[in-house]
């Protein structure tokens, strides 16, 4: 995209703005107030005049702020710019708002639109933009055009910057500034009334709101399971046979941790599906509102894939430099050196060469499955997709994914897990551990799909409800003929 400078045209970056007020742009008749000097009001302006608009600012010092803006906007008091325009942006901070009380005559009938944000989320009982409806009362006050940064401004709107959330109480004020997003090139989302400018002004301060629970998680099975592996891999040879394992901790015990936590975390994201159809097929129907921590689990099935992935990729990555250590050329050599003094021609392990080539084989394949998910949960990827293909992929091919990677666990895991030397302080060992939630969701996904379970379950998932069931079971319902049933 062509840059943009405070003296650009959006057809030649060399092409400035001329004395008489045009630039190559068919300009607008109409003419745009903004009072405020700051940063935001330089970018507003440069957006409007781009899109054709006349800009006029109203600032207290109006000398002083001349020099920061092109020469095509007209720098005056707040007084004039109120006189000249109809539709005024709002660009000074909630504190100074009672700076206006004196040009208060002048705003009565305008449509002011409010682009302030707070400092954190609820900072005041009422949002901005209800607080400067009360101050000006004879005012049409809009909210909007907060969502947006600077930078987009300047820029041009693309992607997640292309939408304006825009509320007010006044219908007609509503529309005018949105046919005015749309032509600065916006996607203006209408919320109704100024009630909802309270949500809208929250909305450039939350700060991944949906991965705070997923990340929570994540970090507490991080650190549980790095604990568990650190008491049993470097504690207990510690204390047993005053081993010093400790050069393990950076990457060999962080290595075991990252597989756990990412087949946990993708299966708590299909738990929390069979979690819904249990319940659904407790109640029998699906109008009955799932619990709160449910809902919750629900929505933030999206993020727990997501984090699963990046572990699965970590996990990958420090796999792959395992080889790379100085601690292990050294084992290899050790090894290489024993097997010499012990006169062994050939140490090759049939079974083991297949358990190595089957472990990392399904891998390789679990990881490939976790990256289609990946991407298909992109938007842009997503949009391209009907339901059913969504369904298949998200669904079918995420169980097959968990279905995988849980074969890689028990591959790695072979034998050892009947050995009594790998339970360490009569613990079990960490890939026990990590086949305990993916069993109990494949068990589950397996008794859903019985005959009987999938039939009852479809049943709901239509519409019907446990009434009808016991209508059907039922020898003593009514006979309905055939006619009736069609005309039904």
């Amino acid at each position: 995209m062509e840059a943009i400078t405070m003296m650009g045209s959006p057809k030649s970056i060399s092409e400035s703005f001329l004395p008489n007020g045009t630039n190559g742009v068919k300009e607008d008749k109409t003419t745009i107030g903004i009072l405020g000097s700051g940063d935001f009001a330089k970018s507003l302006t440069i957006r409007l005049i781009r899109c054709g608009f006349h800009v006029v600012i109203g600032s207290r010092e109006p000398k002083c702020a001349a020099d920061f803006f092109p020469h095509v906007v007209d720098v005056t008091h707040h007084e004039d710019a109120i006189m000249k325009a109809n539709i005024i942006f709002i660009a000074i901070h909630r504190e100074h708002y009672s700076s206006l009380w004196d040009v208060k005559h002048l705003l009565s009938g305008k449509i002011l639109v409010d682009v302030s944000n707070n400092m954190r989320v609820d900072q005041y009982p009422e949002s901005n933009a209800e607080y400067l409806s009360s101050l000006f009362p004879d005012c049409h006050v809009v909210k909007g055009f907060n969502v947006i940064s600077a930078w987009a401004l300047q820029l041009g709107p693309k992607d997640a910057s292309s939408q304006v959330y825009i509320c007010s109480n006044n219908v007609q004020a509503r529309q005018q500034v949105i046919e005015l997003a749309r032509k600065m090139n916006f996607i203006p989302i209408d919320l109704g009334t100024l009630s909802s400018s309270r949500e809208v002004e929250n909305i450039p301060l939350r700060l991944f709101s949906p991965w705070k629970g997923p990340v929570v998680i994540s970090i507490c099975l991080a650190t549980f399971f790095f604990i568990y592996t650190f008491i049993r891999d470097i504690i207990h040879p510690y204390i047993r046979n005053q081993q010093s394992d400790f050069y393990k901790i950076p990457i060999e015990i962080v290595n075991k941790t990252l597989p756990i936590v990412a087949i946990t975390l993708l299966s708590l994201v299909y738990l929390a599906g069979l979690l819904a159809a249990a319940y659904q097929l407790y109640y029998g129907t699906k109008y009955r509102r799932f619990p709160p921590w449910l809902e919750g689990w629900l929505e933030c099935r999206k993020q727990l894939g997501l984090l699963s992935f990046f572990f699965a990729c970590v996990h990958v990555v420090y796999s792959m430099c395992l080889p790379m250590r100085r601690s292990e050329r050294y084992l290899f050599l050790n090894m290489a050196y024993q097997q010499v003094h012990a006169n062994i021609e050939n140490s090759w392990n049939e079974e083991e060469v297949w358990r190595i080539e089957m472990y990392i084989s399904f891998g390789i394949m679990s990881l490939g499955l976790l990256s289609l998910l990946a991407v298909t949960s992109i938007p842009s990827v997503n949009n391209a997709l009907n339901w059913r293909e969504f369904s298949f992929i998200q669904s079918t091919l995420g169980y097959v994914a968990l279905l995988i990677s849980t074969f890689h666990v028990l591959i790695y895991g072979w034998k050892r897990a009947f050995e009594e030397d790998y339970y360490k302080f009569y613990t079990p060992p960490n890939f026990v551990l990590a086949l305990v939630l993916p069993a109990i969701v494949i068990l589950g996904k397996v008794i859903l799909l019985c005959p009987c379970v999938s039939k009852r379950l479809r049943g709901i998932k239509r519409g019907r409800e446990k009434s009808h069931f016991k209508e059907n079971t039922s020898g003593s319902a009514a006979h309905v003929s055939p006619e009736r049933v069609t005309v039904m």
